[in-house]
């Protein structure tokens, strides 16, 4: 049987949160605002900025969902971590670990729940606002798996320079 395109989303974008979160356990919370040398961001943001990704992408491009509806999605959060922003290693300037960690697993749930009642023929729909590089609602889905993924790499290099051994 074919899996639906519905089906192969949900299938990528899990496996991307999969690998994001097999990385972030390795990290202690503790190491989360830290930014290595020369660099110019930290775990918290990259946590952060994913949670703000897939809600902008998913839940407002697809589902129509504004900062601090029903979903719980905080409008803060734009601020601290969105595309514009700036990652500071002032630990105060951001929630602490666990309220990073709870959005981005509460935007995660609701991502999940959400595409299962998308339309397979919407897919091939703009997204509801525009999108700089994706034309499609079927691209927005694919981009989103692949973003997690760019920024699971930045959270393992992080981890690295951090430290770390590298885990496989």
């Amino acid at each position: 049987m074919i899996a639906s395109r519905i089906d192969a989303f949900l299938t990528r974008m899990q496996f991307a949160r999969m690998y994001t979160l097999r990385i972030l356990e390795t990290i202690d919370p503790g190491d989360w605002f830290r930014v290595p040398p020369a660099g110019v961001t930290h775990v918290a943001w990259q946590v952060g900025h994913l949670a703000f990704a897939e809600f902008r992408l998913i839940l407002e491009r697809l589902c129509g969902h504004s900062p601090g509806d029903s979903i719980g999605f905080p409008a803060e959060f734009i601020t601290w971590f969105g595309r514009d922003s700036i990652a500071s290693a002032d630990a105060a300037s951001y929630p602490d670990v666990a309220t990073i960690r709870a959005v981005f697993d509460g935007v995660h749930s609701a991502t999940l729940r959400e595409i299962r009642h998308c339309s397979e023929s919407d897919l091939d729909l703009p997204p509801l606002s525009p999108h700089p590089i994706c034309q499609t609602r079927a691209e927005v889905l694919d981009w989103a798996s692949a973003h997690e993924m760019l920024h699971a790499g930045q959270i393992g290099l992080l981890r690295r320079q951090l430290g770390a051994k590298p885990i496989w």
